[in-house]
């Protein structure tokens, strides 16, 4: 009889795909999820005898080993154990057996080698299959990473479009994101990144087997997105020059960055919310549960005490402090198990790519337990005391003294951490969060919580930090007095300031403040207001104007000080985040001293879209961008580009020529839908006056054979 020769086999694609959940991959490899079976087909030169017999081998990496899980050898036979990899066969009498390779929960995602070996006669014969992804499985109740809730999964793994909220507390919107996990490319990419992360170069062999822990996979990711310490995705930029690379705020999804990065190295420039879409498009890539985060009023606490510690001399004057309130702060949360904290720990956990400050030397957080987070457990790996002051630090104004001593003059327990803010599932709205990160502001329970953390942090026997270059010197190390004190009289009025309008840029901003005497005395006061561009993390960039106006008020009388700034005098201050903040400084004729500030939000110019064709898959659809000069000045150095996952392979980028004032400008792309389904075409305009003018699309793309 001859030998038994492996004719030709069959990996089974697109069936072992639609049974794992990942059709939407764009890759010549088979993507498979661990945790469950997929099957092959073999066919011989002729059916198998009983003294003839199989064995399927999987290998990872360059040293594969039995002993670190990185290699497995599976006898076929007709039983199989879900807990470990296996290869199960029905009897057959034909040329062909289609056998299933069982993949257990805890296998190490990557990419793996598959060999049959036939042994006939005697002799062994190695034949190699090809490659195989595996990846983590929400869908396996066994998987770390399994989530119950279906629309939950279809949200947080499979949608490839996201929704960012960005602004501030009081004047939010949401800013579409095209995480496009499932794009040509994104699934090497996102294995490059862990192949390349400071642990893998250290220790190869190592680092790969613990790669079938979510814990340990979404912390080397977080890591690698931005490049800091290890050559990573991301260069971070908030100096509102974007010189040589692309402008935060013109980046629109996650995948052209994620391919410049494969092909050419670290990307420039990125902020917070363009680390948070990219880390989001890896892990659902990977296959852990992701979804993006935005908090408003958010703290960076350098120092570990869980204050965000503001600094006045003895006259009042404000000085530099390491610690500062961000108008928001958009990080990810990724779902799993912690089988190092406890089952209570479990569920969402905090995961943040922007390099504020390093975890155990590198610039990376989590993953941080939601629950720990809320309930005060901040010494509990990984960095959870950190994200606990994002949300819940207090602030506190100190005066310091000229012998470096200082004395805490007022604490704010409730500002810190608004409107925690995420995507809906299955709508393209905002769900609150806040309640989930903390306890409600001015209640007993809050309160208990924000002091259990502070005792643990006193006690917590550890180096702190290393401070962020960043971050400005270190402040008041001398005595403390925690007993308030107030060198300037308590004022005996109040005072706001409120935006008139909603404003766009180009038009006039109109700032009220409102000054009311609560004393029963007449009083005069002095305002002085300054007015300045500033970046999303509240740093000054430049002065736009300084005003001074007096007011005199009647017992608890009220009135109100109109502040105008023009576009000619914020034109040529204003930064990408179109952001202008106003402080005003009051002083009465006793000497009471009141500041308070506000931030106006200026609004874009509308960017229409306009489409001609119906979208059906594989045929050709035209879109017109229509931007409409606003101001009364030419605008020029434009350019416009479109992107879509499902709609357009590569971004599509146009030169726009100066549009003059009132005129309409019309940019005309093509570009085939290449998936069906409900998929969204979003756009960008950028020039010298204006930077990141968005409008998004969603569109149905039917099969042709539908339609």
């Amino acid at each position: 009889m001859t030998s038994l020769v492996l004719a030709q086999w069959d990996l089974k694609k697109s069936a072992n795909a639609l049974a794992h959940m990942t059709s939407d991959f764009i890759t010549k490899q088979l993507v498979v999820r661990r945790g469950q079976g997929f099957n092959v087909t073999c066919t011989f030169n002729r059916a198998m005898t009983d003294e003839e017999s199989l064995s399927f081998t999987v290998e990872l990496g360059k040293s594969p080993s039995e002993a670190r899980n990185t290699r497995a050898v599976m006898k076929v036979s007709s039983t199989g154990n879900k807990n470990s990899w296996n290869a199960t066969s029905s009897p057959s009498t034909d040329i062909s057996e289609t056998i299933t390779i069982n993949i257990p929960a805890t296998a190490i995602v990557g990419c793996y080698r598959l060999s049959l070996q036939v042994t006939s006669s005697g002799t062994s014969t190695t034949n190699s299959l090809g490659e195989f992804y595996v990846l983590f499985n929400p869908w396996a109740t066994e998987d770390e990473v399994y989530m119950e809730n279906k629309e939950e999964k279809e949200e947080y793994v499979i949608e490839e479009n996201g929704l960012i909220f960005v602004g501030s507390e009081d004047n939010y919107s949401g800013r579409r994101w095209a995480y496009g996990q499932f794009e040509e490319e994104i699934l090497e990419t996102t294995f490059a990144l862990l192949d390349k992360s400071l642990d893998a170069k250290r220790d190869p062999i190592a680092d790969l087997s613990k790669r079938n822990s979510a814990i340990y996979v979404s912390r080397e990711l977080s890591a690698m997105v931005n490049s800091n310490n290890d050559k990573g995705v991301i260069l971070g930029n908030w100096s509102n020059n974007y010189a040589g690379g692309v402008s935060p705020a013109e980046w629109n999804g996650s995948v052209r960055i994620l391919r410049q990065w494969h092909s050419r190295g670290p990307v420039a420039f990125g902020q917070c919310w363009v680390y948070a879409g990219v880390l989001c498009t890896v892990l659902r890539c990977i296959g852990i549960p992701a979804r993006v985060i935005s908090n408003f009023e958010s703290a960076h606490d350098t120092d570990r005490n869980l204050l965000v510690d503001h600094y006045f001399d003895t006259d009042r004057n404000s000085l530099d402090s390491a610690d500062s309130i961000w108008n928001f702060h958009v990080w990810n949360e990724g779902w799993m198990k912690r089988k190092d904290l406890g089952s209570s720990y479990d569920g969402w956990q905090i995961l943040d790519a922007t390099p504020q400050e390093p975890s155990k030397g590198i610039f990376r957080l989590g993953p941080s337990s939601r629950k720990a987070v809320k309930e005060g457990d901040v010494n509990l790996d990984f960095d959870n005391h950190f994200v606990y002051a994002e949300v819940n630090a207090d602030i506190v104004d100190w005066i310091l003294k000229e012998d470096g001593s200082r004395v805490k003059i007022y604490t704010d327990s409730r500002s810190v951490g608004q409107r925690i803010s995420t995507k809906a599932v299955g709508a393209f709205s905002r769900v609150d969060l806040t309640n989930e990160y903390k306890y409600a502001e001015d209640t007993r329970k809050e309160r208990e919580i924000f002091e259990k953390a502070r005792k643990i942090m006193l006690k917590m026997d550890s180096i702190p930090m290393t401070r962020n270059p960043a971050a400005g010197p270190a402040m008041g190390t001398g005595p403390v007095s925690e007993h308030a004190e107030a060198p300037l009289p308590k004022p005996d009025f109040t005072g706001s300031f409120t935006v008139s309008k909603e404003t766009q840029v180009g038009e006039e901003i109109h700032f009220i403040l409102t000054l009311k005497n609560t004393a029963g005395d007449s009083k005069h006061i002095k305002a002085n207001m300054t007015a300045m561009a500033i970046l999303y993390t509240r740093a000054p960039v430049k002065d736009i104007l300084k005003d001074e106006q007096s007011v005199s008020l009647g017992p608890n009388e009220e009135k109100n000080i109109p502040l105008t700034i023009a576009y000619s005098q914020y034109r040529n201050a204003i930064t990408v985040d179109n952001m202008i903040q106003v402080v005003a400084i009051c002083v009465d004729d006793n000497g009471g001293q009141l500041m308070t500030s506000s931030v106006a939000i200026l609004k874009n110019p509308p960017l229409l879209l306009k489409f001609s064709g119906d979208p059906i898959l594989n045929t050709p659809l035209t879109v017109e961008v229509v931007f409409v000069n606003p101001l009364e000045e030419d605008v020029e150095n434009g350019h416009v580009l479109i992107e879509g996952c499902g709609l357009v392979k590569n971004i599509l980028s146009r030169p726009v020529p100066l549009v003059k004032p009132a005129e309409t400008s019309i940019t005309k792309f093509d570009f085939t839908p290449y998936k069906a389904g409900l998929k969204c075409l979003i756009a960008n305009f950028s020039s010298d006056k204006f930077s990141g003018v968005k409008a998004f699309q969603m569109i149905t793309v039917v099969d042709a054979v539908v339609a």
